[in-house]
């Protein structure tokens, strides 16, 4: 059967979420996981659909994209489809010819588990490697110590505490209650949790949002912040051990983050948190 290149619309979305979840697994290579989608859902559950394509054979979801953005498209593949020859050479059409609907003319970025065909190919048709990220994890099988600090866990009626600290965090960022209340909304939610680190006056110091993928599987740290005006006190390693104390009381067997590797702050906060770092990846680049 050929592989079909597909939307999957807002009444697709559960299915692509739930395909993402069971293409994680430990060991496996850092790719899309049900957090990304569920991040993005801050945007709304139209908007989220109108950014997610599939590759599909006989039915079957092959791989799925995210259009995270102008010009970067986020891949995930089924564990054994990362080096079937005919979807790699589907997509990487699909990706040089604007009219296909996925990525417009122009500077793209593509991110891709390392392992992937697809990679081989894009680096075939003039597609460069970019800067490099260090993916971490940490292991969820022993209990994680306490953070050191108080964290509370977000509901509803506390959201504006952690929109505040994540417009603090980022000088660029946009999420608003409603965009929390969004994001909430969406199915990849049910299984994440938001926190916020506490100092010793009450103010609201630090803020992360984890995903889990269901028992027995990674869960992601996505974003993770601390407040511009608390920074140099050890605020981002005791939310980053929350994160992870979070989602083993969720069932994931670890957790995973990732950050560009220039940051090096960041990296620096997620080692001390008890995160592992995991060989560099780049993204694949076209100029324009």
């Amino acid at each position: 059967m050929a592989i079909v290149l597909g939307e999957p619309g807002v009444d697709g979305l559960g299915e692509v979420v739930d395909v993402l979840r069971e293409w994680q697994h430990d060991g496996a290579p850092i790719q899309l996981h049900p957090g990304d989608l569920g991040w993005f859902w801050r945007f709304g559950a139209e908007a989220t659909a109108a950014a997610v394509r599939t590759w599909s054979r006989d039915g079957r979801i092959l791989a799925v994209g995210l259009l995270d953005g102008p010009g970067l498209l986020r891949l995930a593949f089924a564990p054994d489809a990362q080096r079937d020859e005919e979807l790699a050479r589907r997509l990487v059409e699909d990706v040089t010819e604007p009219e296909r609907g996925v990525l417009s003319a122009g500077k793209a970025d593509i991110e891709a588990p390392m392992r992937a065909l697809v990679q081989d190919l894009l680096s075939e048709a003039g597609w460069n490697a970019d800067e490099p990220w260090t993916p971490l994890r940490r292991d969820l099988t022993e209990p994680v110590e306490d953070p050191g600090v108080r964290i509370e866990v977000v509901g509803p009626e506390r959201a504006h505490v952690r929109t505040a600290v994540q417009r603090a965090s980022f000088g660029v960022s946009t999420f608003t209650d409603d965009r929390w209340h969004a994001m909430a909304a969406g199915p990849p939610y049910t299984d994440a949790r938001c926190l916020v680190a506490h100092d010793d006056r009450g103010d609201a110091v630090a803020a992360v949002t984890v995903w889990s993928a269901g028992p027995g599987k990674p869960g992601l740290l996505e974003p993770m912040g601390v407040h511009r005006e608390h920074r140099g006190r050890g605020y981002g390693t005791a939310i980053t051990v929350a994160a992870a104390a979070a989602l083993r009381e969720l069932g994931s067997s670890s957790a995973v983050v990732c950050t560009p590797s220039s940051n090096v702050g960041a990296v620096a906060t997620y080692v001390s948190g008890g995160f592992r770092r995991l060989p560099e990846v780049r993204d694949k680049h076209r100029d324009a």
